[in-house]
């Protein structure tokens, strides 16, 4: 049997790593700049997180979701303390898009709607709801689009404030920095005004913090630098630092009862080990604060480069547009400088979401290697 290709693969064969790199079967290695899309927070092959998981998998990798599970209870009230969001609820699954679909289907049922508004350049996964508010009609198959979406621009008060003064929207869904789009930022006053007006109107906010989460902005979420409340927070990639978790962080108004939502494998003994790790990690370690320090040193030392039009970002979420298409830069990054990088949906943008850990040094010597690959012809130039 063959696999099913739909995935590009660059010609690297990573085994292991360690901290922020990875490493090929040769032994080379290669600056992790991107993380797995944001996946790796704490670091490759740390060993705390090693050691939990471990522990766990041979203690009892996995039980129902019929019995009790007091990791899952440890999970959540750790997340609620080092986010600050103690006091949500927290329903346990496997992805980001899992996670979406389960808070698009919370909010319908807590108004009975089902009309959604979302963001062009955004993305919420490739699931069945998820996939309809993803601004990709590629992706997108005729059996997804079964409810209406009306799709306003980032930052758009005026026309999302229109939308939902016609009292018939379920849900607001957007993410707390844009990713796959090229990371793009809510205003802060927009979210504010969004807020407000959900909240007067029955709508339910979502913040899809999938990838701008756990951290990456310098805060616990990147809502928080609006200082909003939303319904519901979704969550996922650097939650398990590699080990497939997401979650929903559901406001106290939700309330909950029997088979309202279920997931076989979600808030395994397994992956809530990885998931505490995570936690005890970033906090021990003072992850975000490093993410603050690092990313505000990288972003500006990008301004720096007369070919970086923009840069963009908070923290380690970090895009930068190009005058040039990116394709032909990120290659010889991997190939000659051994660095990954990241795309976005726009061709001129540069996506960097390293782990949290990353420290000042391995930054300078990106920015040494970009700059080494820049002084050479590229012929992405000229594409």
């Amino acid at each position: 049997m063959d696999l099913f290709k739909v995935y590009p693969l660059f010609d690297i064969k990573p085994v292991r790593g360690k901290g922020c790199c990875v490493y090929d079967e040769n032994g080379q290695a290669y600056l992790d700049l991107y993380g797995g899309h944001a996946v790796i927070s704490i670091g490759h092959g740390h060993p705390h997180y090693v050691e939990r998981v471990k522990t766990q998998l041979e203690a009892l990798p996995f039980y129902s979701n019929s019995v009790q599970n007091e990791l899952q209870e440890a999970l959540a009230a750790k997340l609620g303390q080092v986010s600050g969001c103690e006091a949500y609820q927290l329903f346990l699954c496997n992805s980001g898009a899992e996670a979406n679909e389960n808070a698009l289907k919370l909010a319908s049922f807590q108004n009975g709607r089902s009309k959604v508004i979302a963001f062009r350049q955004g993305f919420h996964g490739r699931t069945s709801a998820a996939v309809r508010i993803t601004d990709n009609p590629k992706i997108v198959a005729p059996i997804n689009e079964g409810f209406e979406v009306v799709w306003h621009e980032l930052n758009d008060t005026a026309g999302v404030l229109e939308s939902l003064a016609q009292g018939d929207v379920c849900a607001v869904m957007i993410e707390g920095i844009q990713g796959i789009g090229g990371i793009y930022i809510p205003d802060p006053v927009f979210l504010q005004a969004i807020a407000t007006a959900c909240h007067q109107q029955g709508t339910v906010l979502i913040l899809d913090e999938v990838q701008s989460g756990y951290g990456r902005s310098g805060a616990f979420f990147a809502f928080q630098h609006a200082g909003i409340v939303p319904g519901l927070i979704t969550v996922a990639k650097g939650m398990g630092n590699g080990f497939p978790i997401g979650g929903v962080l559901i406001h106290p108004e939700f309330k909950a009862w029997y088979g309202m939502l279920g997931s076989t494998f979600g808030g395994s003994h397994l992956a809530c080990a990885a998931g505490l790790a995570v936690l005890e990690v970033i906090e021990q370690e003072q992850l975000m604060a490093n993410a603050t320090e690092v990313g505000q040193y990288l972003m500006e030392e990008l301004q720096r480069f007369n070919q970086i039009a923009e840069v963009r970002g908070k923290g380690l979420m970090i895009g930068a547009s190009f005058d040039f298409p990116v394709s032909v830069l990120r290659q010889e990054l991997l190939f000659k400088e051994k660095i990954f990088t990241g795309s976005a949906s726009c061709p001129k943008t540069l996506r960097l979401l390293p782990p949290l850990s990353l420290s000042r040094q391995e930054a300078s010597l990106f920015l040494e290697k970009l700059h080494t690959t820049l002084k050479q012809p590229l012929q992405t130039k000229v594409a």
